[in-house]
């Protein structure tokens, strides 16, 4: 019902907890690929760990805290959009975002994370938003630049992963500086 057009065939939209199936299908697609880079927790085998995973994200907003969006490319759920962390009372939050590999590179992870910044920033006050990735991850640092967002520091060996300890990029951007520099990305049923 609720959805935001990306482009002609491209919507972002709540992932809700009756997305279960599709979600799960999804993972399936998308899990090694992004295994490297979300929580573990995160990356789920079956439609129950799926359900597990929607009604996290559905109880962390129902105490407005973090959301979870989906990105559909043609019908067919491809990735997402997420608010990692929210918090109303100190200003800030964290947006991370997700793809399987055939919806890469197809210019929707931008605009998506924007509308998130741009509700964030316009519609609930916030003043920071960040984003953390793993220091070699270059497609997501890609984004965050785009976003208009700033290198602030790199955390050593802070991520581990299969036995190595990577070191992860901290990006952020001030509503001041979003103002400024980015166009308005008006998605007003996130909240």
């Amino acid at each position: 019902m609720f959805s935001l057009p990306l482009r002609d065939d491209a919507r972002l939209a709540p992932l809700e907890i009756w997305h279960a199936e599709e979600f799960a299908a999804h993972l399936d697609r998308a899990r090694e690929h992004i295994r490297p880079w979300v929580g573990a927790g995160f990356v789920t085998v079956d439609v129950d760990g799926a359900r597990a995973t929607l009604r996290r994200y559905a109880e962390r907003q129902a105490a407005d805290g973090g959301r979870l969006y989906g990105i559909w490319l043609d019908g067919t759920l491809v990735g997402g959009v997420m608010f990692v962390d929210f918090d109303a009372a100190s200003g800030s939050c964290e947006i991370g975002c997700w793809l399987e590999p055939g919806a890469e590179g197809h210019g929707l992870i931008t605009p998506a994370c924007g509308a998130l910044l741009d509700w964030a920033f316009t519609t609930r006050g916030l003043h920071r938003a960040e984003w953390i990735c793993r220091a070699d991850n270059e497609r997501s640092a890609a984004v965050a630049k785009r976003l208009g967002m700033s290198l602030e520091g790199v955390g050593r060996e802070c991520w581990p992963y299969e036995g190595t300890r990577h070191d992860k990029q901290v990006w952020a951007v001030l509503a001041p500086e979003w103002r400024t520099r980015q166009p308005r990305h008006r998605a007003p049923w996130i909240g």
